[in-house]
């Protein structure tokens, strides 16, 4: 009896060896969870029969240490959570290896090859779409035309006040010959980059002319030629700076301009709300239009809130998606496969499919990974453990064949 009593110890640890051996040969491997083997004694009614391997424990709520990588589609969570992917049978395998790259048939794929799970976005739309594979654009993104220019600025209310009849404004021409307005018929002027339906490039100028104490005249100019002066706007300001709400209710001004060159007309609205008229120097702190040309795809790389972002040559970049992250109600029960990467299971409970950050889905660290969450020292000393259990074990065999053989010779 206690030589199969000892014989069972010596399998268990084999067991208990394998899954030490398994984590310290795993400590570098990104995304992996140390397993601990659990003994349970064994006994036949009150007769005591040795010891097994009663489970395996692994550590997945422990989370390894986070390295920055410097690779843009690279990502680890911090805290719960798994990726989602799928292999070619169809069957998610959940991971904490956050390494992807964009495949050649255009998928997000992890580095089995297995197409990243996410929720589709379309743009210019933010609203996210039904999980499925995340897909990467790869062609062009048509021009958009602008609609909207946002100008903030303080026109200094130390501007000289300028006499339209003594310093007339005359509008710069480009045809037949090239003009510009003389500098003492304006204070001040700003170019601001404008797109037509094309994805043309216009350079629309503002003219700010002080023609009384609390009032600027503002006129325009398209591509070096002077627009409509019916197109013209007066920004009326109050005794405190600010542009005056009871004489412009909507500091918003329309303007019209037909490129004459195929494309549509540019319905442009100005946003002057936040200029002032304050005494110093003139400065301007915003001066932004929407709108862009066409542009090539040059890239993709991951956001903080998990969006899948792609770059175009034109400096516009789009969310084309964002990263599934799936957590489940046991995860220690999930069932470890190949590729640093787990299975559902009955007991790990039905996954709960949502974006990083939410809900009890842990936060995206973007150009990093997760490290091992592997305890060498530890490791190493159940090591020891382990060896000297073995070693025991073995003395009580050794004990018995030799009790044996003397009864043996007794006989």
């Amino acid at each position: 009896m206690s030589f199969d009593i000892a014989l069972s110890g010596i399998q268990a640890i084999n067991q208990q060896l394998g899954t030490i051996s398994n984590n310290i040969a795993n400590a570098g491997t990104y995304g992996f969870k140390a397993s601990r083997a659990n003994f349970a004694s064994q006994y036949a009614g009150d007769q005591a029969t040795g010891v097994q391997i009663g489970s395996v424990t692994q550590s997945i709520g422990k989370n390894g240490g986070v390295v920055n990588t410097g690779i843009g589609l690279d990502a680890a969570i911090n805290g719960r959570g798994f990726f989602v992917t799928k292999d070619i049978q169809g069957q998610n395998n959940y991971t904490r290896v956050g390494i992807f790259h964009a495949s050649t048939e255009g998928y997000l794929v992890d580095a089995s090859d297995r197409r990243v799970q996410g929720f589709s976005i379309t743009p210019p739309s933010t609203t996210l779409g039904p999980m499925g594979d995340l897909q990467v654009p790869t062609g062009q993104i048509p021009a958009v035309a602008s609609e909207n220019l946002k100008y903030v600025s303080n026109l200094s209310a130390d501007w000289k006040t300028i006499d339209p009849a003594v310093n007339p404004f005359a509008p710069p021409t480009t045809t037949p010959t090239v003009t510009s307005p003389a500098p003492e018929s304006y204070n001040m002027s700003r170019v601001s980059v404008v797109y037509d339906s094309q994805g043309n490039q216009h350079t629309m100028t503002q003219y700010f002319i002080k023609t009384a104490t609390n009032n600027v005249h503002v006129t325009y100019a398209m591509d070096g030629n002077g627009m409509d002066p019916a197109l013209d706007i007066d920004l009326p300001f109050d005794a405190k700076g600010a542009i005056d709400a009871a004489a412009l209710p909507d500091p918003k001004h329309a303007l019209t301009y037909d490129p004459a060159n195929g494309a549509a007309v540019i319905n442009l609205t100005i946003d002057y709300t936040g200029t002032t008229q304050f005494a110093g120097e003139a400065t301007t702190s915003t001066n932004k239009a929407d709108g862009y040309a066409s542009g090539t795809f040059i890239g993709v790389e991951l956001a903080k809130d998990g969006s899948l972002v792609a770059k175009y040559s034109n400096d516009q970049r789009q969310s084309v998606g964002k990263l599934t992250v799936a957590t489940f109600p046991d995860e220690g029960s999930l069932t470890p496969v190949s590729d640093t990467s787990w299975l559902a299971s009955n007991d790990s409970g039905t996954p709960l499919f949502g974006t990083p950050g939410n809900g009890m889905a842990g936060a995206l660290s973007v150009a990093s990974l997760e490290q091992s969450n592997v305890d060498v020292t530890t490791e190493l000393v159940g090591l020891m453990t382990s060896q000297r259990n073995y070693q025991a074990n073995s003395k009580v065999i050794q004990t018995e064949s030799a009790m044996l053989q003397s009864l043996m010779q007794a006989l």
